[in-house]
């Protein structure tokens, strides 16, 4: 059989992202001549008043989509999401008080050696008994602690929670939502700290966004560097030094097309809606395709699933992009295959997914 490469691809890698189309012809037709100033927006000052708009604008629709309230701070920061794992216990940290994190793979644990350069730190739950396949269940952080951590979903392994864990009005519940924010409606204020790559599910990578309850913003040390402290951030709206300009206008192209697409609410719809035909797909092929997480964790943006031998994974693959449809390898840490299938995923995308794969099935089985 020859396979020919066709034209319209699907871009299911785990990150940086698929981005919705339109932003990138508007983004394309704007790159040189941005707002009639005769310069690309690459080469705008983050200064100017034109830059000033954006700026502004992509904060006001990051509140205005998750509903934050009035005591939390925008920021965006760069240095990527790992930057904020040590960044987190930096700015939280309390003399005699420990740091307590839930371990759900990789990128946790990541954050948990970097807590551990400031304080003692206690891993109250864990899901690495069964190699990081589901969510953990009953968590029960401690009442005295400087704050707890949660990475919100994992995509190397397609678990995600669905059910935050409770933690008392004295400790400020801290998540790392890379590859989940925006996913779905969530109540804001049961988080003290989000931190979010953007490159995901928002925007371009490059840039990263961090909101802080303003209280938290006075717990960092006197004798921490400057460009380290959420406050200093917070203080000049992120503009301290040099913004990454560009990928937070991206952002704002995103943003608005959220908004455009009915809000999070609709995209929440729409989200659930293609995971359930994927999903259902995986569950319904008799054992061909099999679900890596367990079903009660199954995450909304990253669907991992295996077949029957790692020849028909590398087959299908293979063949998967071929046929424009690419990223379907899994990461190598747990082989197999992963659909990220994030917000700017259309349910197109997805059944041109499904359908490639039944016939894979017919094919190969």
């Amino acid at each position: 059989m020859v396979l020919k490469m066709v034209k319209q691809v699907y871009n299911f890698y785990a990150g940086p992202a698929t981005l919705p189309r339109q932003i990138l012809i508007k983004a394309q037709k704007e790159l040189l001549n941005f707002d009639n100033t005769g310069l690309s927006l690459m080469e705008i000052s983050h200064r100017s008043k034109e830059y000033d708009k954006i700026h502004k604008k992509a904060s006001l629709l990051v509140k205005e989509l998750i509903n934050i309230p009035d005591n939390y701070k925008i920021m965006w920061l760069q240095g990527g999401a790992s930057s904020q794992f040590y960044m987190v216990p930096l700015n939280l940290q309390q003399i005699g008080k420990k740091m307590e994190y839930v371990n759900t793979g990789v990128w946790s644990k990541k954050a948990i050696k970097e807590a551990r350069f400031f304080g003692n730190v206690d891993v109250v739950a864990s899901s690495e008994d069964e190699n990081f396949s589901y969510i953990p269940k009953n968590i029960e952080f401690g009442n005295n602690i400087a704050y707890a951590h949660i990475t919100g979903n994992n995509t190397i392994y397609g678990t995600e929670y669905h059910n935050w864990p409770n933690v008392s009005d004295e400790v400020p519940l801290v998540c790392d939502m890379s590859s989940n924010i925006m996913d779905k409606v969530i109540e804001f204020n049961k988080f003290g700290v989000i931190y979010a790559g953007a490159q995901k599910n928002i925007g371009p990578a490059g840039v990263t966004l961090v909101i802080v309850r303003d209280d938290l913003l006075e717990r960092v040390p006197e004798k921490t560097p400057t460009m380290q402290k959420w406050k200093t951030h917070s203080d000049k709206d992120s503009l301290f030094n040099t913004a990454p300009c560009w990928a937070i206008y991206m952002c704002k192209l995103s943003l608005e097309y959220l908004k455009q697409k009915g809000g999070i609410s609709n995209i929440e719809k729409i989200n659930r809606k293609k995971a359930e035909l994927l999903y259902d797909f995986i569950d319904n092929s008799n054992g061909f395709y099999k679900g890596y997480a367990m079903k009660d964790s199954r995450s909304l943006m990253n669907v991992t699933f295996n077949l029957p031998t790692k020849d028909l994974e590398e087959k299908c693959v293979l063949e998967g992009s071929l046929k424009g449809l690419l990223g379907l390898k899994g990461h190598r840490s747990i082989g197999g295959m992963r659909a990220s299938i994030y917000n700017a995923m259309t349910i197109d995308g997805v059944k041109k997914l499904i359908e490639f794969l039944k016939e894979f099935q017919e094919e190969n089985q």
